[in-house]
């Protein structure tokens, strides 16, 4: 048995140095962009390239992020349910206000408020995933253009206000069509700046909206499945109506 504690104890140390090795290598100074025309023209090619018009018109969506975190959205009406393990939460993600349930029984007072928080910070994070491309305009946000090594342009979305985390900046790296490839990040949460996540399997929803399925770098994938998007909540193929307790928000308070 100690032999067996032992030699796990050596593998977790190993993999903790090595993680800590990686993120030395990986460790990249967040490059200077210049502001501009051009910054504005490269933003406005990867909205085309992504059909954000038709993002625009997707009234509902729905995804699973990481096999963990599933959602049913209503864009219209800024109505996000989100369920994981045994809880679930409807929400407002502008007002951030919502109810909960856990094991089906609805929560009330503090349990209730800790509940619904954690479901709109899931729902900012995995959202953004999803579709961060189409907030390249958002209110407080700056686009630059950053030259990379192989002479392409990059473009650098740093989001001043806003958000979980102000201050976050993100380098797209794109196609010759201006379909996202990648994106280095420089955030609050991480420890190393500068790692690369891809954009990859990308999925047409029938509003004719694009998505990206994987996002992946040496260490792991950050997965987006179950991905559903329509004008129709029936498009969203659930066994039932998430958004029909909606009244209840308000009176939740």
């Amino acid at each position: 048995m100690w032999r067996v504690v032992k030699w796990i104890g050596i593998i977790v140390a190993f993999l903790i140095g090595a993680l800590f090795i990686l993120g030395i290598i990986s460790n990249k100074p967040k490059p200077t962009g210049e502001l501009g025309p051009k910054a504005e023209a490269l933003a406005n090619k990867m909205l085309k390239a992504i059909d954000a018009e038709a993002w625009d018109s997707t009234r509902y969506v729905g995804w699973t992020f990481r096999g963990a975190n599933h959602y049913a959205w209503d864009r219209e009406n800024d109505l996000i349910d989100v369920q994981w393990a045994n809880h679930r939460v409807l929400l407002h993600s502008q007002t951030r206000e919502g109810i909960a349930w856990t094991d089906d029984n609805q929560l009330d007072g503090p349990d209730a408020e800790k509940l619904v928080q954690t479901g709109v910070s899931y729902f900012f994070n995995d959202s953004f995933w999803l579709l961060a491309f189409t907030k390249l305009f958002d209110p407080g946000t700056e686009r630059s253009v950053v030259s990379l090594k192989d002479g392409t342009d990059g473009l650098m979305i740093t989001y001043k206000t806003g958000g979980v985390t102000p201050g976050d900046s993100y380098l797209w790296i794109m196609d010759k069509d201006g379909k996202p490839k990648s994106w280095r990040m420089w955030v609050n949460v991480l420890p190393v700046g500068g790692l690369e996540f891809t954009w990859e399997n990308w999925k047409q929803l029938p509003t004719g909206a694009w998505v990206a399925q994987d996002h992946k770098n040496k260490l792991a994938n950050v997965g987006i499945t179950n991905i559903r998007g329509g004008m129709t909540i029936n498009e969203l193929e659930l066994k039932h109506n998430p958004f029909a307790e909606a009244t209840l928000i308000s009176s939740s308070d």
